[in-house]
């Protein structure tokens, strides 16, 4: 993949993060967090992105699992 296009599933899967942040649902997001790298920092490198991507699709699907929610509607 692109850089840009790195950053833009960077973006969506952010989204994703602030949307179950909003709802209440138990997250833990801390491995992430601890990274200290935004989909707006495009200043950052594509390995960078790329390793937030994979740790917060990670994340993402645990709580899924854990909270057995559906992964789309």
């Amino acid at each position: 993949m692109k850089k840009e296009e790195l950053i833009h599933l960077h973006l969506l899967l952010a989204q994703l993060k602030k949307c179950c942040e909003e709802k209440g649902i138990d997250c833990d997001f801390a491995r992430y967090n601890e990274l200290g790298i935004t989909p707006f920092q495009v200043h950052r490198s594509k390995e960078e992105h790329k390793q937030a991507i994979f740790i917060l699709g990670s994340e993402l699907v645990s709580l899924a699992a854990k909270n057995n929610l559906p992964l789309w509607k």
